[in-house]
């Protein structure tokens, strides 16, 4: 599979389609979403899945710093604002308990392949309290030397010594969140970062040795124009980076309240909104960049792009990943665990994850055991926004089911979308086309139990465009 300008640049077809097909739905970083998980599920549970996961299999590692500076007015993370660094020591300290009474109910024999930190921003920490975090991890997991080491980081607060404590353990890709280049949108958000720093931060990953340096984009925020983002990406596409993730900004004040702080009066129309979608593809296209799925893009060489082809792609609760066969053991506040057939998330509140680790070293808060239709639906759903095709004989072998029949359901609801163009299927396979790669929400969504029940109370998604 290669991508070329013209795969990606949208037609007036296209971008029909997409105001058709702009409607609420989950992004599938899980099945069953989040708000699906409940607070049934206790610490007795998460217990008994730790002790029933298959020893064979690898672990990612995830850690959420929630800490920020400032607030940036977008954001739709965990995370808290302050400039009272004391409060990082009782969460730290935490944070270490949590991974003590994890890891000891784990095989030690169990290798890491992926670690995350994420957040809020967690270069909030100082230098060496990540060499102290990172050195409490490997105290407690057994962490493969050639393991994907990654990190978000907030360009604005960050000096080079946090990008060398970050190499000295064993960091190999760096995340720079830049949203958008331009003054005014900047104000608007209240997120200033001029062109010169975020070119520094670059240089000094790239001096340092990080084997991938990614970029994070939003569409869709206040005061963003179409000429205004065309400059962004002209500038984003100059510094090279390795990959690029293009957000769409979600606007949901009712679940992030901080965000009333955007007027509403800012946010660009819908008609821009597809416009600036399209600016990205033609933008990354042209520059030589594989639009992996919905808002990740590659360069041609990269081991998401060579997965994607090898149909070993997988999505988590970090977008797209290379390490599907890997349990997620996540730590700290609102940080999502999964095993094979179990989501576990902890408290979101800083005093509330602090006390009940303190407790008893764990703060579940809720979650859910799949059952083997969770299990087979999720397959499907991933297997299709990863490889964009779905093979539904195999795909019955493996699961030991008549595919057709059993996404007799799914198959109808994709009728109206292989209509459009957006798929084509038989009784033997699904396919996303190229089109249909902007829609992969929406093909997911047909395959989606939970988000087909009618109910009063169904959760809020974003919109998929």
């Amino acid at each position: 599979m290669n991508a070329n300008h013209e795969d990606l640049t949208m037609t007036s077809t296209t971008l029909e389609l997409l105001q058709k097909y702009s409607v609420a739905g989950p992004r599938y970083t899980s099945y069953p979403t989040a708000p699906y998980f409940h607070t049934g599920y206790r610490e007795a549970d998460w217990l008994e899945a730790l002790a029933a996961m298959q020893p064979g299999r690898g672990i990612s590692l995830y850690a959420h710093i929630p800490f920020c500076d400032s607030l940036c007015y977008y954001c739709g993370c965990n995370m808290v604002a302050t400039r009272d660094y004391s409060k990082t020591v009782p969460y730290l300290a935490a944070l270490e308990r949590e991974m003590a009474a994890t890891a000891a109910r784990v095989d030690p024999g169990r290798v890491v392949r992926q670690l995350h930190l994420g957040g809020g921003t967690p270069t909030y920490l100082h230098p060496d309290d990540i060499r102290a975090l990172m050195g409490r991890m490997r105290g407690h997991f057994n962490i493969a030397p050639d393991a994907e080491i990654s990190c978000e980081v907030d360009p604005r607060e960050l000096t080079r010594e946090h990008l060398v404590a970050l190499r000295e353990n064993g960091f190999n890709r760096v995340s720079f969140g830049v949203q958008d280049m331009d003054p005014k949108v900047q104000e608007a958000v209240n997120r200033i970062q001029s062109e010169f720093l975020i070119r520094q931060v670059v240089d000094w990953a790239r001096e340092l040795g990080f084997s991938s340096v990614n970029l994070d984009l939003i569409v869709g925020l206040p005061r963003q124009t179409l000429e205004s983002f065309r400059g962004t990406l002209e500038r984003v596409v100059g510094w090279s980076p390795d990959r690029l993730a293009v957000f769409a900004y979600a606007h949901v004040p009712w679940i992030k309240k901080h965000q009333r702080l955007i007027q509403e009066s800012d946010l660009p129309d819908f008609a821009t909104r597809l416009a600036l979608q399209q600016a990205v593809n033609e933008t990354l296209g042209g520059a030589g960049y594989v639009n992996i799925g919905l808002d990740h893009y590659a360069r041609p060489e990269d081991e998401l792009v060579r997965a994607q082809q090898n149909k070993t792609l997988w999505r988590n609760f970090q977008g797209y990943t290379t390490h599907k066969d890997c349990d997620i053991l996540a730590f700290g506040a609102s940080s999502i665990s999964q095993t094979v057939d179990v989501y576990m998330q902890n408290e979101k509140g800083l005093k509330s994850y602090e006390a009940r680790v303190t407790a008893t070293g764990f703060a579940v808060e809720r979650g859910i055991k799949l059952s083997l239709d969770d299990r087979i639906r999720r397959e499907a759903i991933t297997r299709v926004m990863c490889d964009l095709e779905l093979d539904l004989a195999a795909f019955g072998q493996e699961w030991n089911i008549d595919a057709t029949t059993y996404f007799a359901d799914a198959l109808a609801d994709l009728r109206p979308l292989a209509d459009d163009g957006l798929v084509a299927f038989d009784a033997s396979r699904i396919e996303v086309t190229r089109a249909g790669r902007m829609f992969l929400r929406n093909i997911g969504m047909c395959f989606d139990r939970y988000f087909k029940e009618a109910a009063a109370d169904k959760p809020r998604y974003s919109r998929t465009a």
